[in-house]
This record gives structure tokens, sequence and C-alpha cells, in this order.
């Protein structure tokens, strides 16, 4: 390794160094305009499947703006022979007895 002959390539040349420097620069606009047209497909896709879900679902959601949910009680319906009136909340009760029953 000590007998090889230096050679022109390992001595730090300008032209050399400018030449690396707009290859570099190119390359690195390569890779931006890459990526963005991969983005811009990305995006694309993703639009024409929300367009595709959404225009499919179109009956489904005029379907649920029509009947309320199971178990929702609406004003003026009958339930357990009372006409509801007001809101009704759902919920639930704990009530804790402190009398003792022993006596």
């Amino acid at each position: 390794m000590r007998n090889l002959p230096h050679t022109s390539t390992n001595l730090p040349n300008p032209l050399r160094k400018m030449v690396v420097f707009v290859l570099t620069v190119v390359l690195i606009g390569l890779v931006f305009m890459f990526s963005m047209v991969v983005l811009a497909i990305i995006l694309v896709a993703g639009a024409i499947a929300w367009g595709y879900l959404w225009w499919k679902t179109r009956e489904l959601r005029k379907q649920m703006r029509n009947f309320p949910p199971r178990g929702v009680v609406m004003e003026g319906e009958v339930v357990e022979g009372e006409k509801i009136r007001g809101e009704v909340i759902e919920g639930e009760v704990i009530r804790v007895d402190d009398t003792l029953d022993g006596g």
C-alpha cells in the first residue's frame, strides 16, 4: 500500500468540489420533487376514498336522522302506562341504607 502512486483524484480540487456540490443539490431537488408527487398521490387517493364512503353511506345517514336510537324515550311517548313529559335522563341510582337491621 505504501508504494501506490498518488493520483490527482485524491487531491482537493475546486472543480471537483463544485461538481460534487452541484450533484448534491440536484439529488436533493429530485428527492424533494419525488416526495411531493408521492404526497399528492396519497392526498388524491384519500380524497377519492372519503368521497366514495360518503356517497355510499348517504342513505344510511338519512335513515339515522329519521329514527332515534333504541332506548331513547321521546317526549309524548307512552312508557309503562305513563305519558312522558319533559326531559328524561337515564341513569342508575345506588341507595345506601344506613340503618341497622338488628334491633
